[in-house]
């Protein structure tokens, strides 16, 4: 009889890669270009997909709330989705409450760099990994 070859969980393939050299400091920040967090997830796990969320009233590509915008981006792995919520910062990183196209779509680049970063980053750090396009 075939032994049957187990699949390896995603999460321990995608975080066998080390994104150290990857990784720019700017300031007091950490940050991940979403062009390299997209290339190292295709290399990785070509399959995988990801999608903006949009408001359920609106069908904007983000949401409004009382303290800012914020846009969400969901990445799928394996048919497992993971969400990370982004506020709209302007160049200042202050939140936007009438965020303009490049606004949001820079938001929106800076939030799938950081939920793929969250699958990717081998260290405690993720939540404090800024992302740029």
């Amino acid at each position: 009889m075939a032994q049957s070859k187990s699949k390896e969980h995603y999460f321990k393939v995608l975080r066998k890669h080390d994104l150290a050299e990857l990784i720019a400091k700017k300031g007091q920040f950490n940050y991940l270009s979403w062009a390299d967090a997209v290339d190292v997830l295709r290399q990785l796990k070509p399959e995988a997909t990801w999608r903006t969320i949009k408001d359920e009233q609106t069908g904007w590509p983000y949401t409004i709330t009382d303290s800012g915008c914020f846009v969400e981006v969901e990445v799928t792995v394996d048919d497992i989705p993971l969400s990370q919520i982004h506020p709209i910062l302007d160049n200042r990183n202050q939140t936007v409450k009438e965020p303009n196209a490049f606004q949001v779509n820079t938001s929106i680049q800076r939030c799938l760099a950081k939920a793929i970063a969250c699958l990717l980053y081998t260290s405690d750090a993720a939540d404090d990994l800024l992302c740029v396009d």
